[in-house]
């Protein structure tokens, strides 16, 4: 089984600020985190001037600046981009970003950034497919907001890369509410498209995550912020960096339970085995020459010797040897 790939989402949760960026690298590096994932965007190509904020938007950074007001300010640069790519090759974990424009796009791709994670608002944008599947790139496709149709188009436009695509179950909303979360759908994306699939999670907590992981997710990503109490989109829907530690500890203890799918009795199962199975003793005296019947002989634990499942083969057959009660039967 491979490795479960586990992303620390940063996303904007620097606040526009490289140094919380790398404030957040550093805490991403000691969690058990494979890769920390930030957002890449110039707010001219992502959003009208005029754009409305969605409803948690709103309620975490209030109403009085504007959905471009708001990512302008979260905006980092190309050149801080680059300065963090960098920064976690020294911290030794993966550098990745999801770019939100054409232009960020070819950004990262110059940049070395391998696989492309494509956000949910995207998987409509035509052109924006065209040119992530014009890269040649392993892609992670978030499925948020969308229907298994639109899932299905998007595929068709990023499977002429011929690389590898990674389905992520996704529920676009901040924070997801568990009878939104709806987890048996990564099955339903798996059987109907044949891809790989993952999971991006917005619940509060870690037990959702812990159990995607479970039904088979081979990528977790789940928001990390330094603060909750941070102002921002994203923060309160985002683990501080003990509390991811812990959901990735877990994710790693449920991905040795799983397994290789074989069953058999483990080493650590045959140490214990003779000692729990019953055998067959003598359930009273028995005398030499006289015939094993259901009555003389019976099952316990006596830590080795001939197992029950024998019984049958031995009725009828006349003893060797004297046995006292509870003596091991030997032939």
């Amino acid at each position: 089984m491979s490795k479960i790939m586990i992303i620390a989402e940063a996303g904007v949760n620097h606040n526009g600020d490289i140094t919380i960026a790398k404030q957040l690298i550093d805490a991403a590096s000691v969690t058990g985190a494979d890769a920390i994932k930030f957002q890449t965007f110039k707010t001219d190509l992502l959003v009208v001037p005029a754009s409305g904020k969605a409803e948690y938007q709103i309620k975490n950074t209030g109403g009085a600046m504007s959905q471009y007001e708001m990512l302008k300010n979260l905006e980092l640069s190309w050149q801080a981009f680059e300065e963090l790519y960098h920064y976690c090759a020294l911290r030794h974990i993966k550098f990745l970003s999801s770019p939100f424009d054409e232009e960020s796009i070819l950004f990262l791709d110059r940049l070395g950034v391998d696989p492309i994670k494509i956000p949910s608002g995207e998987i409509t944008n035509y052109g924006y497919l065209k040119k992530t599947a014009s890269l040649k790139k392993q892609v992670l496709l978030s499925t948020g907001m969308s229907t298994e149709a639109e899932i299905g188009e998007a595929l068709e436009i990023l499977e002429e890369s011929g690389k590898e695509i990674i389905l992520l179950h996704c529920s676009s909303a901040y924070p997801t509410m568990m009878e939104d979360v709806n987890l048996n759908a990564m099955a339903t994306l798996k059987d109907r498209f044949h891809k790989q699939v993952g999971y991006s999670d917005h619940t509060p907590g870690i037990e959702v995550p812990i159990a995607a992981a479970a039904l088979g997710a081979c990528v977790i990503e789940k928001h990390m912020t330094l603060d909750k109490t941070m102002p921002g989109p994203d923060h309160k829907a985002s683990l501080e960096p003990d509390e991811f530690k812990h959901m990735a500890d877990s994710i790693r203890n449920i991905e040795q339970a799983l397994g290789d799918g074989v069953k058999r009795p483990t080493l650590a199962e045959l140490k214990n085995r003779d000692y729990v199975r019953k055998y067959l003793v003598a359930a009273r005296e028995i005398r030499k020459g006289e015939a094993f019947t259901l009555h003389n002989l019976c099952a316990k634990r006596c830590g080795y010797g001939i197992s029950p499942m024998e019984l049958h083969s031995l009725l009828g057959k006349t003893a060797d040897r004297n046995y006292q009660k509870d003596e091991r039967i030997v032939l």
